[in-house]
């Protein structure tokens, strides 16, 4: 077989043919193979079939699936309604936004798996509709669900209602093995459940044995249970199961964590630098209880700065292919709960020795930097070190000491000169960032407030300070550094990129700024043509073209940057601000250097968190190989793959994180029915708005039909609620009072009615 011929080169190959389609005689033919390579092309045919990334027709031709293709493979999004969306791998050309796949179609897989699917036509607008051809990957091996009985059996119903299918559950698999274990490890008290009968109305979890197909349920095991829906922690149990997150370490991890020497050996302490004389600190939250950073900062006679980064050293303990890693890699990130964490690391190492505790000695990966008045770096060195923490610092305190608080200013006395200079410094990096365009949105963040119990009894807006922003600048200053040192070396890398945003989400979001008064000031945006033909009933052809933005627009993260200054402090800022982030791509892993919109940045890494990020981890090996050696340590390959994967866990991780909170919100508002509330419309649809309200950090829906007094409609030109016969309009950015009508814990919503409205409407009846 030639060299240059691999299941990629073959796979290009076939896009650039013709209609990017071939048969297999074709390609022998093309390829002038013979013998064994005849034998390897059927079995890379297969192989790229089974990945989805071609099509089998019946007449033998093999068509490549891609933008340019009537076929397109992604992930299946179904809607609790029935109907269902594919999510591209890639964006197609000719069509706008994702593929809408009606109920029948929808139900031919479960929510998440990735599938195949044929685009069948594309309607006005380019909005397209198809039909899913393959199950490609099930996203779900198991299901966590309420275990119901019935005449006809046993089911189990998922706890995600986009997973619409209930599972049959056999004869003599309801109860596993582990039955009353499980239900004490949620906090629960114990109970153990020996009859079926006694599972009615239990959250369980169970591996799917059979998937549902043709509207058959699909066939199921029971292999935990996990207790009543009220029981305490069971809806931390659920998210956990409901986002697949591994949760239990395996023996042979924990084992091997075990055995890790606390002491460092002498010999690994004389080859690294030492920085213990130095007052190192850690800034963190007060709930945090790993440390992967310190930092150091002084001023240079030449009025410059020497900013000190060091961040855990947990590639010295965590080697390649070992169990630990293994199971690192599987995780990818800790995920974070307001009552708990499911660690990438155990705990031996996330908490302990990895973890840059105060007046211990940890080993570190260190960026020492010399960043001038203007925030430039001037010059910078990486090395391994090993340092004494001299003080576990929080937000709050170091907050504090910068205010003048007489009692942290005497507690902290030798350390409050060094945070002065870092203030200074943060400030500078800061105004740097501005000044290339870095955006910086500050959007609030949720804030759980627990009792001792665990119960929660409250829920704000997280504060932040400047303490907040000293480790932020240093830690990016610190990411951008490591991430320019390994490209200008040309070794290959890991790195955080974030794309320019789609034109479409772009132009969205210029519509709706234009009703405030606002907008990026990208101009006239440049669109393109694309010739569709539909195929009507009746087996007529339409011909027409559809136009959609271009992706060469001219727009940067300036031009964000701007509008924020504008908005800053303005009644509609929360909403506008929320608005742009929703328009910009999600950031991710990739080993294609890519830049980073957002951060106006050439190029960005993730190096300063490796006990939570298994990126960070990857960094810091490629980091150390180049130091030691000065050669790559992995391959492109193997990066772009480490890249899907790591930000697959990311988002799986913020996914589950985000799920539980807003679950949380709603079973904290369960008592507070019939309350009035001041309120904010962020957003507005057809069938209602969303508030959010003013003291609490919690978003809910006033439908439209609840709007008293006469019917209204929505203007979607306008994006505003009007009512018919009064004009009356509710519009994004109005202050509402609102009344919490439901709080819906199975579908974790809250409704609300607009409370102002309901008094007069009383009034006028009581009158007549």
């Amino acid at each position: 077989m030639p060299k240059h011929l691999s299941d990629s080169g073959l796979l290009e190959h076939i896009r650039k043919l013709p209609h990017a389609r071939a048969s297999y005689k074709q390609l022998v033919k093309e390829l002038r193979l013979q013998g064994e390579h005849r034998d390897w092309l059927e079995d890379a045919l297969d192989r790229l079939a089974d990945k989805g990334q071609l099509v089998e027709l019946r007449s033998g031709h093999f068509i490549a699936v891609g933008a340019n293709s009537e076929y397109i493979a992604g992930r299946l999004s179904v809607h609790r309604d029935g109907f269902g969306f594919l999510i591209p791998d890639q964006p197609l050309q000719n069509v706008q936004g994702d593929v809408f796949l009606p109920p029948d179609e929808a139900a031919k897989g479960m929510h998440g798996d990735r599938v195949l699917v044929h685009i069948k036509r594309v309607a006005a607008e380019g909005r397209a509709e198809g039909e899913v051809i393959r199950i490609l990957r099930r996203a779900h091996i198991t299901v966590v669900g309420e275990f119901r009985i019935r005449r006809r059996g046993n089911f189990i119903v998922p706890s995600d209602d986009r997973i619409q299918q209930w599972l049959q559950v056999p004869e003599g698999m309801e109860l596993p093995e582990r039955r009353a274990t499980a239900v004490n490890r949620v906090g629960a008290a114990p109970r153990e459940i020996n009859e079926v009968e006694e599972l009615d109305g239990m959250i369980v979890n169970a591996e799917v044995l059979e998937f549902p197909e043709n509207g058959e349920a699909g066939v199921a095991r029971v292999i935990e249970i996990l207790g009543y829906p009220d029981d305490f922690g069971v809806d931390v149990e659920i998210i956990i199961r409901k986002h697949h997150l591994p949760h239990e370490f395996p023996s042979e991890v924990i084992e091997q964590a075990r055995k890790i020497a606390h002491e460092i050996p002498v010999s690994e302490l004389h080859r690294r630098r030492d920085f213990r004389k130095l007052d190192i600190v850690t800034i963190d939250g007060e709930t945090a209880r790993d440390f992967d950073d310190a930092v150091w900062v002084e001023h240079l006679p030449n009025g410059n700065f020497v900013l000190q980064v060091h961040i855990a050293d947990v590639s010295h303990y965590v080697r390649p292919g070992t169990p630990i890693d293994q199971e690192a890699l599987i995780r990818g990130t800790s995920v974070y709960f307001p009552d708990r964490a499911v660690p990438m690391l155990p705990v031996e190492l996330s908490t302990d020795i990895c973890s840059l505790r105060p007046h211990e000695e940890r080993l570190v990966l260190s960026a020492l930097l010399e960043i001038d008045r203007q925030g430039d770096v001037v010059s910078q060195e990486f090395t391994r070190g090993v340092i004494r923490s001299a003080e576990r610092m929080t937000y709050t305190n170091v907050f504090r000491v910068l205010e003048g608080d007489a009692a942290m200013c005497e507690r902290y006395h030798k350390l409050a000169d060094r945070f002065e200079i870092m203030r200074e410094l943060a400030l500078i990096l800061n105004r740097k960032r501005t000044r290339r365009g870095s955006i910086d949105f500050d959007m609030p963040e949720t804030n759980i407030e627990l009792d001792l119990s665990g119960q929660m009894i409250g829920v704000t807006r997280a504060e932040r300070n400047i303490a907040h922003r000293i480790i932020e600048e240093f830690m990016l200053a610190a990411n951008e550094a490591v991430a320019g040192h390994l490209e200008a070396a040309g070794i290959p890398s890991l790195y955080r990129i974030h794309e320019r945003p789609e034109g479409r989400r772009v132009l969205d979001f210029e519509e709706i700024a234009a009703h405030f008064g606002y907008s990026l000031g990208i101009g006239a945006m440049p669109v393109k043509r694309f010739p569709v033909v539909d195929r009507k009933r009746d087996g007529r052809k339409l011909r027409r073209d559809i136009i959609m933005p271009r992706e060469d627009f001219d727009i940067s993260s300036r031009n964000y940057q701007r509008l924020i200054a504008k908005i800053a402090g303005k009644p509609e800022e929360r909403i506008l601000s929320y608005l742009m982030l929703r328009s910009l791509k999600q950031a991710r892993y990739s080993n294609v250097n890519e830049g980073h919109f957002a951060l106006a940045a050439q190029a960005y890494t993730h190096f300063t968190s490796p006990i939570r990020r298994y990126p960070d981890l990857i960094v810091h090996r490629i980091l150390a190989h180049h130091l030691d050696t000065g050669n790559p340590l992995l391959e492109d390959r193997l990066l772009h793959e480490l890249g899907d994967d790591t930000s697959f866990t990311e988002r799986r991780a913020a996914e589950a994180e985000r799920e539980l909170i807003e679950w949380k919100k709603v079973k904290f508002m369960e008592d507070r029915v019939g309350d009035e509330f001041d309120a904010l419309i962020i957003s507005t649809t057809k069938y209602g708005f969303f508030v959010e309200l003013t003291e609490l950090f919690i978003e809910g829906l006033v439908p439209i039909d609840t709007l008293p007094g006469e019917r209204f409609r929505y203007n979607e030109n306008g994006r505003k609620i009007i009512g018919e016969r009064s004009g009356k309009m509710f519009s994004i950015g109005d202050r509402v009072r609102v009344r919490l009508d439901r709080a819906d814990t199975v579908e974790r919503k809250l409704q609300f009615a607009v409370a102002e409205e309901l008094g007069r409407a009383a009034k006028r009846r009581k009158r007549s």
